[in-house]
């Protein structure tokens, strides 16, 4: 199996502590600048729309009481024939108008304390003015309503002109495009600063889900880890943290392939060094002359000979000393079938049915249109064909040791592949069975039975090196194994 080695420089980042540090300083960085651009430009246009009011407030005592112009403003008599137009109230006909005009009327009203009125109306070249929604306030003067009104004219970029004549006078023309004129209008940096926080919270986002992922994605790996063709080790990506979790993983599956790698070794040496004495023993009982005693003698060294052979066994499956190929996992249960049914053991496969695909119903008939797939029922995997096998075998074995016969039956979905072998045993638990799983746990029959007890600790752990699992589920006359492995 071709594997990949740990690189630990590879993908090489900061520490979660120092790069946490880091994201905490940006982020309250990021949050002063863009509490400090969004409060600049909240006071500039505070400042803007006041400047605006106060422009308004002064315009009145020019426009009736002839007081001094405020400073920004401009103010021009009309024309006879522009003043005719506005006496008719046809101020978008006027002379010097940009086109088109929005005409808003907006006249101030005498108060009380005996201020003059205007007669005013407001002329844009983008937008008509919403003068009623203008605050108000009982007692309020005329000078106060022009401010609110030219604050107002200040809080949208456009290019508005007044025309107006007080109780006894001429129409005038106002202009002021340095205090209500899209130019005046201070920098708005408050859209920069939502877009500049929404950024920063965005690759704060990024950051912490792309560590998180590294995490899961690591944690998904392992957990995949005995799965066919899975790496022996795993590359060292990601902040500090990571790679050192990830180090002391490859350590530990290292540390642990060598202990199976000894334990084999120790085991296949007991095995040689026990076979020559068996040998031996088994050459001298021949020699017994009483029957029986040599018939105790051989039985007592064909197991010792199966109980090393059966360990070797299970060892090599912890090990997965084969290499893995794809193969037809129907084509190997029907040679295993016959090869059983051969011997006169009762062993059958259950037919398996084809795939058939149903069609939509057409638009010319009610009726249903449907194909059978050739070749369906051969399910393919990606295996060890010796130790699957083996694996469905000693399932086998068991049904018939305690079942009496065998039913095989195989089922695929798209992702996992399950061989099911069921027996006639008659138990109603699943509990008892399960417990048969751990190395050398015999059944209450051990005594009327051949065996070590390590026929279902080997299939588990095959089933566990190809990431799959066993399980026993109740069937109709006893119960049923289910050796589930993913289809790679």
């Amino acid at each position: 199996m071709t594997t990949r080695a740990a690189k630990p420089g590879a993908g090489a980042g900061p520490s979660l502590r120092v790069s946490g540090a880091l994201a905490l300083a940006a982020a309250v960085l990021v949050g002063v600048i863009v509490t400090a651009m969004w409060t600049l430009s909240q006071s500039r246009w505070a400042a803007h729309l006041d400047r605006a009011e106060r422009i308004g407030i002064l315009l009145y005592d020019t426009l009736s009481r002839g007081a001094a112009l405020p400073e920004g403003v401009t103010v021009t008599l009309l024309g006879e024939t522009d003043s005719a137009r506005a006496d008719e109230g046809e101020f978008q006909a006027i002379s010097g108008l940009p086109s088109p005009a929005y005409v808003t009327i907006a006249p101030i009203l005498p108060d009380a304390t005996g201020g003059a009125g205007l007669a005013m109306a407001v002329i844009s070249d983008g937008l008509q003015y919403r003068v009623a929604e203008l605050p108000s306030r009982p007692g309020q003067r005329p000078e106060e309503t022009l401010g609110q009104l030219t604050r107002l004219m200040a809080r949208y970029c456009s290019h508005p002109q007044i025309i107006a004549r007080p109780a006894a006078g001429e129409w005038r023309r106002v202009e002021a495009p340095s205090v209500w004129g899209c130019a005046a209008a201070p920098a708005d940096m408050r859209l920069m600063a939502i877009v500049m926080g929404l950024v920063a919270v965005g690759v704060l986002f990024t950051l912490v889900a792309n560590t998180a992922a590294r995490f899961a994605g690591f944690a998904q790996a392992l957990g995949t880890r005995r799965r066919v063709g899975a790496p022996d080790s795993y590359e060292a990506e990601g902040p500090a943290e990571l790679r050192a979790i990830v180090d002391a993983v490859n350590s530990y599956l290292e540390t642990e392939r060598d202990q199976l790698a000894k334990r084999a070794v120790v085991l296949s040496g007991v095995s040689h060094d026990l076979g020559t004495p068996a040998t031996r023993l088994r050459l001298r009982s021949t020699l017994i002359d009483d029957a029986d005693l040599r018939g105790k003698f051989e039985a007592d060294i064909d197991r010792m000979s199966a109980i090393i052979d059966s360990v070797l066994t299970y060892t090599h499956a912890e090990l997965n000393v084969e290499d893995p190929r794809k193969l037809s996992l129907t084509a190997l249960i029907e040679a295993l079938v016959d090869d059983y049914q051969d011997l006169g053991h009762p062993v059958r496969l259950a037919r398996v049915e084809p795939m058939v695909l149903r069609a939509g119903q057409s638009l010319f008939t009610s009726r249903r249109g449907q194909q059978v797939v050739e070749g369906a029922h051969r399910i393919l995997v990606t295996a060890r064909p010796v130790s699957i096998q083996r694996a469905v075998t000693n399932l086998v074995d068991n049904a018939l040791k305690y079942g009496r016969r065998a039913e095989l039956h195989l089922e695929a979905t798209a992702d996992m592949a399950m061989i099911m072998v069921e027996d006639a045993s008659g138990m109603r638990s699943t509990e008892e069975i399960e417990t048969l799983m751990a190395p050398f746990r015999r059944g209450d029959n051990a005594g009327a039975s051949e065996g070590i007890g390590l026929g279902l600790s080997i299939v588990s752990t095959i089933a566990l090196v190809h990431g799959g699992e066993l399980r026993f589920e109740l069937a109709p006359h006893g119960l049923r194994a289910v050796f589930a492995i993913p289809r790679q």
